[in-house]
C-alpha cells in the first residue's frame, strides 16, 4: 500500500511534466502524435490521481494507523462515514482531493467533442502545470502515505466541529467550484495566446463556469448551514477570514456571469471578462493559500502547515503569468472590442452591475486582509470583525438588489425612459406597498424596511418577467397557461433559469435581513422545574442527565416547549465531550417553522439541577436555506439549456485544427 500509493503521487510529477513537454514539442512540430500522447498524458494522471484517492479512502476506511493521515485524523469509534470524510478534513488529504478532481476535470476537457480545437493543447498544459503544482506539493511537503514512527493502538479522532453532515458535503463542493474555474481561465489564456479575440472561450466554457458558481454558491450555504447547526453562536455567517475566501471568487464569477452576456450579443467587454476570470481563478488559489498559510486564525483553517510558502510562490508565478499574457494582448482585444453606445441601456446597467461586485469583492477582501496589512505596517493585528463587513456590505448588498430588480426592465442598446417608467410601475408598487404593509404591523428599523421594500420591488419585476412572457406566449399560441409557462422557460432555459436564480436571491435576502434585524437572544441561569419565557414561546426546564454514547461522554438537557400557550414537544440541547479531543463539541436544539427558529445551547450548569442556556429565536432563517435551494435550482435549469456551442460560432479561420496537422 506503502509503495502504491507514493509511486502514485511521484508518478503524479513525471507524467504531468510529460504531458506539458509533449503539448509543447506537439504544438511547435504541429504533430498530432505528440498532441495525442499528451492527451493519454491527462487521462493517465486521471488514472493515478484515481488510484492514490481511492487507496487513501481504504486506508481511512480500514484504520491503518501506520499511516499517519489515518492516524491524526480518525480512531476506531469513529463511524464510516466520518472515517471517509477525513479525507478532506487535513492538509495532505485535502490536497490529494484537488488533484483527483482537477485531474479528472482536465480529462473531461480533453475527451470532450472540442479535443481537436487549437486551444486544446494550451488548456490541457494549463491543467496540468496545476496538477504538477498539487501532486509536488504532497510529495514535498505533505504525503498523505507518510508512515508513522510507531503504530499507535488508536487514532487521534476527527476534530469533532467536523462531524456533521454538513462537513461531508461543505469542503467537496467548494472544491469542486475552485476546481471548476481553472477551467475557464485555462480557456481564457489558451485564447489569448492564440490570439484569438473572439467569444469562442466563453462559449466553450459557460457551462464549466455555471457548474463552478453552483457548487461554490452550494459550498456557501451548505457552509452557513453548517456554522448554524455545530458552531452554537446562534448564527450563520461570522465573515471568518476562510468564509470570505470562499464568498470572494463567488463574487467575481457572479460579475464574469453576467458580463459574458454582453460580450456574446455585443463584442464588448473583452478585457474586463478576462481580467474577471483570471482574478476569480487567482482569488481561489488566495482562498487556499489563506486555509492552509496560518496567517490568519479561523475555525477552518489548516493552522499547523508551511503549505503557505509553496501557494504564494505559485498564486505569484501563475498572477505574473497571466498579466504578461494580458498586457502583451491587450491592443489587439482593444482594437476587436465595440464600445457601450448609450449609457441608459442594458449593457451600462450590467456594467454597472459588475462594478459593484467587484467592488463588494474588493471590501471583502480588505476587511479580510486588514489584520495582516496593520501588523506588518503597526506591528499591532488589528480585526475589522462583523461590524465593519455588515456597515460596508449591507448598502452595496441593497444596491445590487435594487439593480436586480432594474436591470431585466432596461433594453439591449438604448433604453426608453418613458417604457422603462411604465415597465417599473407594478414592481415599485409592490415595494411601496411592502414598505406600507410593514409600517402598518408595527415593524421597526428603517433600514430592515428598505431592504424588505427593495427586495420585494426586485421579486415583483422578476414576477412580471415571467408573466409578461407566458401572457405573450399564450396570445400568440392560445396554450393554458401551464403550457404557455413550460414552453417558455424551456426554450430560453438561460434566461428563465437566471431569473429562477434572482427569485433565490430574494428569498435569502428576506431571510438575512429578518434574522440580523429582529433575533432575540436571552442567557439565563434556572433550576429544574422552571421556566424561561422568550417572545411567544415558554421553555421549561425539567433535568440534566448524562450518558455515554460510541465512548464518548454526553450531556444532555430536557426541556419542555410551547408555542402561544401550546404545547409544541421537547427539545434536547447537548454537548459532547470526547476522549481524543480537549473541548467538547455544542448539539444545538432547535425547533423550526416557516417564521423563525427557536435555537437553543447548553451553555453551562453548576449541578443538575442548575443550567444555564442560551436562548435565541431566529426569524426567517429557514428562508435563507430555501433560496439557496432555488438558486441551485435555477443554476442547474440554465446548465443544461441551451444549443451546443460547436453550432454557435465559426473557428478562426486562420488557424489549423490538429487534424490538418503532419503525422
Amino acid at each position: 500500500m506503502y509503495l502504491i500509493g507514493n509511486i502514485s503521487i511521484y508518478l503524479g510529477i513525471v507524467i504531468s511534466l510529460y504531458g506539458i513537454i509533449a503539448n509543447i514539442v506537439g504544438i511547435k512540430k504541429k504533430s498530432s502524435k505528440w498532441l495525442e500522447s499528451a492527451r493519454g498524458a491527462v487521462l493517465s494522471l486521471a488514472f493515478v490521481a484515481s488510484v492514490a484517492s481511492f487507496l487513501l479512502l481504504y486506508l481511512l476506511g480500514t484504520s491503518q494507523f501506520q499511516y499517519k493521515y489515518v492516524a491524526s485524523y480518525t480512531n476506531e469509534s469513529l463511524s464510516m462515514a466520518y472515517k471517509l470524510t477525513a479525507f478532506w478534513a487535513g492538509n495532505a488529504g485535502s490536497l490529494l482531493l484537488w488533484a483527483f478532481l482537477l485531474s479528472l476535470y482536465a480529462a473531461m476537457v480533453v475527451f470532450s467533442k472540442e479535443k481537436k480545437n487549437p486551444m486544446m493543447p494550451y488548456v490541457s498544459s494549463i491543467l496540468m502545470v496545476n496538477i504538477l503544482f498539487f501532486f509536488t506539493v504532497m510529495a514535498l511537503n505533505v504525503n498523505p502515505f507518510e508512515m508513522t514512527d510507531k503504530i499507535p493502538a488508536d487514532g487521534k479522532g476527527l476534530n469533532p466541529m467536523l462531524q456533521n453532515p454538513g462537513m461531508i458535503l461543505h469542503p467537496v463542493t467548494l472544491y469542486m467550484g475552485y476546481v471548476g474555474l481553472a477551467v475557464p481561465f485555462a480557456f481564457g489564456i489558451a485564447a489569448l495566446i492564440l490570439k484569438r479575440m473572439d467569444s469562442e472561450w466563453i462559449k466553450l466554457t459557460r457551462r464549466w463556469t455555471l457548474l463552478a458558481w453552483l457548487f461554490l454558491t452550494l459550498g456557501n450555504v451548505i457552509g452557513g448551514w453548517w456554522a448554524y447547526l455545530e458552531l452554537g453562536w446562534g448564527g450563520y455567517w461570522a465573515w471568518d477570514p476562510v468564509e470570505n475566501a470562499s464568498f470572494l471568487p463567488w463574487l467575481t464569477v457572479s460579475a464574469f456571469l453576467h458580463s459574458v452576456m454582453i460580450q456574446e450579443r455585443k463584442n464588448m467587454l473583452k478585457t474586463w471578462n478576462v481580467s474577471l476570470i483570471i482574478l476569480s481563478y487567482i482569488l481561489t488559489l488566495f482562498g487556499t493559500f489563506l486555509v492552509r498559510s496560518g496567517i490568519l486564525t479561523s475555525v477552518h483553517a489548516f493552522g499547523d502547515s508551511n503549505l503557505g510558502t509553496y501557494f504564494l510562490v505559485f498564486m505569484a508565478f501563475m498572477m505574473l503569468f497571466s498579466l504578461y499574457i494580458v498586457m502583451t494582448r491587450y491592443g489587439l482585444i482593444k482594437k476587436d472590442s465595440s464600445p457601450i453606445e448609450a449609457y441608459f441601456s442594458k449593457e451600462s446597467s450590467f456594467l454597472l452591475n459588475n462594478l459593484i461586485l467587484v467592488a463588494a469583492a474588493f471590501a471583502v477582501f480588505w476587511g479580510t486582509m486588514y489584520p495582516l496589512i496593520s501588523e506588518t505596517f503597526t506591528g499591532t493585528k488589528v480585526n475589522v470583525g462583523a461590524p465593519y463587513f455588515n456597515k460596508v456590505m449591507a448598502p452595496i448588498l441593497l444596491v445590487l438588489i435594487v439593480l436586480m430588480g432594474i436591470c431585466p426592465l432596461i433594453a439591449w442598446q438604448k433604453a426608453v425612459f418613458e417604457k422603462f417608467m411604465k415597465s417599473m410601475l407594478w414592481p415599485m408598487a409592490m415595494g411601496v406597498a411592502t414598505a406600507i404593509i410593514l409600517f402598518a404591523f408595527g415593524v421597526k428599523g428603517i433600514y430592515a424596511v428598505i431592504g424588505l421594500s427593495a427586495t420585494s420591488f426586485m421579486f415583483g419585476t422578476h414576477l412580471q418577467e415571467f408573466v409578461r412572457g407566458i401572457s405573450a406566449r399564450r396570445k400568440a399560441t392560445k396554450e393554458n397557461i401551464l403550457k404557455a409557462a413550460f414552453k417558455l422557460t424551456v426554450k430560453n432555459q438561460r434566461r428563465y433559469g437566471g431569473y429562477i436564480v434572482h427569485i433565490g436571491i430574494a428569498i435569502i435576502a428576506v431571510g438575512v435581513i429578518s434574522s440580523h434585524t429582529y433575533s432575540t437572544e436571552i442567557l439565563k441561569t434556572v433550576d429544574a422545574g422552571n421556566s424561561i419565557k422568550t417572545g411567544d414561546y415558554i421553555l421549561t426546564f425539567n433535568e440534566l442527565t448524562e450518558h455515554t454514547k460510541n465512548g464518548n461522554g454526553i450531556v444532555v438537557a430536557d426541556i419542555d416547549v410551547t408555542y402561544k400557550g401550546k404545547d409544541i414537544g421537547k427539545i434536547k440541547p447537548e454537548k459532547i465531550f470526547y476522549e481524543t479531543w480537549p473541548e467538547p463539541s455544542t448539539e444545538v436544539a432547535i425547533k423550526t417553522n416557516w417564521s423563525q427558529d427557536l435555537y437553543v445551547v447548553l451553555s453551562s450548569w453548576e449541578n443538575k439541577d442548575k443550567v444555564t442556556f442560551m436562548v435565541k429565536v431566529n426569524p426567517f432563517v429557514s428562508w435563507i436555506w430555501m433560496g439557496g435551494i432555488i438558486m441551485v435550482i435555477g443554476t442547474a435549469f440554465a446548465l443544461i439549456g441551451g444549443r451546443p456551442t460547436t453550432f454557435r460560432y465559426q473557428i478562426n479561420k486562420g488557424i489549423s485544427r490538429v487534424g490538418g496537422w503532419k503525422k
